[in-house]
């Protein structure tokens, strides 16, 4: 009886109770573009606050809500950071929670099944000028940041990343585009020509492409983007087949790739 009174006795006691654990910080915007109100979730490195000077790159991240990608791709930032590690720079996170991922991420359909099954699609060129012009001068004028710029996004996310790559490939320096779903439309992104095509100061520094075993409607246009970006000089890119990895799992995988592809020296 007494051996049991000690051990109880050496349990450890509350200093005080239980506090939230903070990993970011959220902001709500006003669009004018897009006539509604958007969450941002902000991950900020390690000193940000302490340091009033240094700008950091910043990644966007579309899926960017605390129940989506946020809080595990930030992770992913913050463990390729350290500097043990050192696969990318400190940088600060900007996850865009959604409203509706069907209608930003997707240009308008002549398929008519995806009309009739996603009946609110169509609205990435409403929510591209949302991004170029309300959102990184919003973060621009708020936050700390370099010139260097990441844009990360899969599946519809993906296919969004690949259209402002063809489009306004100057909003970023860095791409990483995962399982990305261009066979929207027909596949007819791909047979697009990107504005950066004869532009060199609208060529992005890289482009990292990944796709799992996913079927031939994922994997055959992932390999077509890689062919057709590489064909332009100046961008240095990145593609990896992922068989182990499917579309519900490979995000997480991809993106550790992508940040472990940036550090390694480029094969000429």
């Amino acid at each position: 009886m007494g051996g049991a009174l000690s051990v109880t006795a050496l349990v450890a006691q509350r200093v005080h109770g239980p506090e939230p654990f903070q990993f970011g910080i959220s902001e709500t915007i006003r669009s004018q573009v897009l006539g509604e109100d958007r969450v941002l979730n902000i991950y900020l490195p390690h000193g940000y606050s302490a340091d009033t000077v240094a700008a950091y790159p910043v990644i966007f991240l579309l899926d960017g809500s605390a129940e989506e990608d946020f809080i595990h791709v930030s992770g992913a930032v913050q463990f390729a950071s350290y500097p043990w590690i050192n696969w990318v720079p400190e940088s600060i996170v900007v996850g865009i929670a959604n409203v509706d991922r069907k209608r930003d991420f997707t240009f308008p359909t002549s398929i008519a099944k995806d009309k009739e099954q996603f009946p609110t699609t169509g609205g990435s060129a409403a929510f591209l000028r949302f991004l170029g012009d309300e959102l990184i001068p919003f973060v621009e004028g708020n936050y700390r940041i370099g010139a260097d710029r990441m844009l990360i996004g899969q599946s519809l996310g993906g296919l969004f990343a690949t259209e402002v790559l063809f489009k306004r490939p100057e909003l970023f320096t860095r791409y990483l585009i995962v399982s990305p779903s261009l066979w929207w439309d027909g596949g007819s992104l791909l047979e697009q020509e990107p504005a950066f095509v004869g532009h060199a100061d609208h060529i992005p520094k890289t482009v990292f492409i990944a796709v799992g075993k996913e079927g031939k409607n994922m994997v055959r246009p992932a390999q077509a983007l890689t062919r057709k970006v590489r064909k332009e000089k100046g961008i240095r890119v990145g593609y990896r087949y992922l068989p182990l990895f499917d579309h519900a799992n490979i995000l997480h995988r991809a993106v550790m790739d992508g940040f472990r592809w940036l550090s390694e020296p480029e094969t000429k």
